[in-house]
């Protein structure tokens, strides 16, 4: 079966980088577009960035633009969110995701496009 799991996550302060990686398996990577999204506490899940399955595309929330940086290795079956700059605000639980490419980008944001998820991986940065 498809699995799609996390890591990276931990306490940081602020200014400070994470390197997230989400692993998927089961799956034809390469013919998968993949996203992080991210859910505060009492907020709903929110798009963070994401790659076509080339990596030929990048596509970023503009709370992250500049600081975060999206990109896959499909001979690895991997995606890496890299994270600069961070700030109190990007507490959160980070998801990673896929999305079958043959579905296009238009809703790429849209979590409720993506067919598979991991279980997250807690991103805490302290002021």
């Amino acid at each position: 079966q498809v699995q799609v799991v996390e890591s990276g996550g931990g306490l940081v302060q602020a200014g400070d980088s994470l390197r997230l990686s989400c692993v998927a398996s089961g799956l034809t990577f390469s013919t998968y577009n993949m996203g992080w999204f991210r859910q505060a506490p009492e907020k709903e899940r929110a798009f963070v960035a994401a790659i076509t399955w080339s990596g030929g595309n990048t596509y970023y929330a503009d709370s992250v633009k500049g600081r975060f940086t999206i990109s896959r290795d499909n001979a690895k079956n991997t995606v890496y969110l890299q994270m600069n700059s961070l700030k109190p605000e990007d507490t959160a639980l980070y998801y990673c995701a896929a999305y079958y490419r043959l579905l296009g980008v238009v809703l790429i944001t849209d979590p409720d496009r993506y067919a598979y998820w991991g279980q997250g991986t807690q991103v805490t940065v302290s002021s």
